[in-house]
C-alpha cells in the first residue's frame, strides 16, 4: 500500500473498457495511486449481457490496478448508464412546525415528500439529486438548514434505471470479488473529474461519448438539472466503417483511432488508408476522404439527437458556458468542431481534474468516469447506498421501503 489514507476505488464498466482506478484520499487531497483497464466484452450499449464474461475482464482490470497501487481491492463504486436509464424532476412541500426554524430533519422530510412519486416496480433509484429549496417565497437556497421558515420547499432530480440492469452490475462485481459500496449514473461521475465550479455554476451541458452510449448531464446554479442517456456511441461509428469499407470490426476500429476524422474539408484528396480484406481477400487502397464522409453523418446524427432531447426538455437557454465533451469517442479528431456546429455553442475536450499522483497517465477523457467515480466516493463514503454485499436486490428495495415509511411515521 503507498500511504496510510483511505483507498477509494471507481470501476467504469463500459461497453467497450473496463476501467478500474484507485485513488488515496489524504485530507482534502485526492490522488490516484493506480489504474487498471481491460477490454469489455460482455456488455453492449451499456448493459450487460454476458455474466461470465463482464467478471473475466473486471477481474483482469482490478488485478492491474491492485498491482500498480500495491493493495488489494475489495469495495468499488460502480458506474452504470444504458438507455434504460431516465431522469427526472419533482418537487415536495411541507410546513414548518414549532419555532419555524428548518433543521435536518426538516430537509430530509421535503426531499422524501419530492421524491414520494409513482415508479414501476421494475425500476430502481440510482440517484435523488436535490437541486435548490425554496423557503416561504425565497428561491435558490442550496442549504437552507437554520433559516426561520413557514413552508419550505424542495426541487429534486430522480435518476432511475433498470432493477435488472442495477442488479446484474452488482452480481458481476461480486463474482469477481468485490462489495459495491454505491452505484452512480456515469454522467454524474464523470462530471466530478472535468466540471469546474464555475462552469456548473453558470450552466454548462456535459457529454460523455462512449462506446455504446452517449450521456448528457446539464449543470446550472452548481446542481443537475437535467439528465439523458443516447444508446448510440463509439461502437456505431466503428460499425458503421465497417460495413461502409468492408472491413471486419477489429480492423474497423483501428482504422477510426488511427485515421478518423469527423472533418473531410481538412482532408486532402491524396491521402490513402489500407484496408484489410474480408475473408482472406487482398487489402485496398481508399481515400481517406471517404473515411470522413463515414464519420461525420453519424457525429451529426447523434448529436442532433442530443439537441433536440435537450430543446424537449426545455433547457437550451441553461447552457451558458458551452459544451463539455468527455469519454473515448470525443478524442476522435473533428468531434469538438462537429458539436460547435449543430449546438451552436462552444465546446470543449473534458479531461480529468482536480486530482493528484498519477495524472499523466489519467489526463485522458477516457478515464473521465473512472476517476470521477474516485472523486464522488470521496464525497459520498458516508452515505453510500449499499453497504453490504447483497446478491437479492428485491429484498434490498423492501428493506429501504420500510425505512422510508418508518421516517414518515
Amino acid at each position: 500500500m503507498q500511504g496510510q489514507g483511505e483507498l477509494i476505488v471507481g470501476l467504469d464498466i463500459g461497453t467497450t473498457k473496463i476501467c478500474a482506478v484507485v485513488g488515496e484520499v489524504s485530507g482534502n487531497d485526492i490522488n490516484i495511486i493506480g489504474i487498471g483497464s481491460h477490454p469489455s466484452i460482455g456488455l453492449r450499449k451499456g448493459v450487460v449481457v454476458n455474466i461470465e464474461s463482464t467478471v473475466q475482464s473486471i477481474k483482469k482490470a482490478v488485478e492491474d490496478a491492485e498491482l500498480m497501487a500495491g493493495c488489494d481491492i475489495t469495495s468499488v463504486y460502480a458506474g452504470i448508464a444504458g438507455g434504460h436509464i431516465t431522469g427526472f424532476n419533482s418537487r415536495g412541500i411541507i410546513a414548518i412546525k414549532g419555532s419555524g426554524e428548518i433543521t435536518p430533519l426538516d430537509v430530509d422530510r421535503v426531499v422524501d415528500a419530492a421524491r414520494a412519486v409513482a415508479i414501476p416496480m421494475d425500476r430502481e433509484v440510482i440517484h435523488v439529486l436535490p437541486q435548490e429549496f425554496i423557503v416561504d417565497d425565497q428561491t435558490g437556497i442550496l442549504n437552507p438548514v437554520g433559516m426561520s421558515a413557514v413552508r419550505l420547499e424542495a426541487k429534486i432530480h430522480i435518476v432511475t434505471g433498470a432493477v435488472t440492469s442495477a442488479h446484474n452490475i452488482i452480481k458481476c462485481a461480486n463474482k469477481a470479488g468485490l462489495d459495491v459500496n454505491d452505484i452512480v449514473l456515469e454522467s454524474l461521475a464523470s462530471s466530478e473529474a472535468v466540471l469546474t465550479d464555475d462552469e456548473k455554476e453558470l450552466g454548462t451541458a456535459l457529454l460523455d461519448l462512449g462506446g455504446g452510449t452517449t450521456d448528457l448531464a446539464i449543470f446550472a446554479g452548481k446542481n443537475i438539472k437535467h439528465t439523458f442517456v443516447l444508446a448510440l456511441g463509439g461502437n456505431n461509428l466503428t460499425n458503421d466503417i465497417a460495413i461502409g469499407l468492408r472491413a471486419p470490426l477489429a480492423e474497423a476500429e483501428k482504422i477510426k483511432k488511427k485515421y478518423g476524422t469527423c472533418l473531410p474539408g481538412n482532408i486532402s484528396g491524396e491521402d490513402v488508408i489500407e484496408v484489410p480484406g474480408m475473408g482472406g481477400r487482398k487489402p485496398r487502397k481508399l481515400s481517406r476522404q471517404i473515411l470522413s464522409e463515414i464519420l461525420e453523418p453519424r457525429m451529426e446524427e447523434i448529436f442532433s439527437l442530443v439537441n433536440r432531447e435537450i430543446y424537449r426538455a426545455g433547457m437550451e437557454n441553461t447552457i451558458n458556458s458551452g459544451l463539455v465533451l468527455t469519454g473515448g469517442s470525443s478524442l476522435l479528431d473533428g468531434v469538438t468542431d462537429v458539436a460547435e456546429s449543430i449546438f451552436d455553442l462552444p465546446a470543449r475536450l473534458g479531461r480529468p481534474g482536480n486530482i493528484g499522483g498519477l495524472v499523466d497517465v489519467v489526463n485522458n477523457p477516457m478515464y473521465a468516469t473512472g476517476v470521477g467515480l474516485v472523486l464522488f466516493g470521496a464525497q459520498n463514503r458516508n452515505s453510500a447506498k449499499f453497504k453490504v454485499r447483497d446478491n437479492n436486490i428485491f429484498n434490498r428495495l423492501v428493506t429501504r421501503m420500510k425505512r422510508w415509511f418508518q421516517d414518515i411515521i
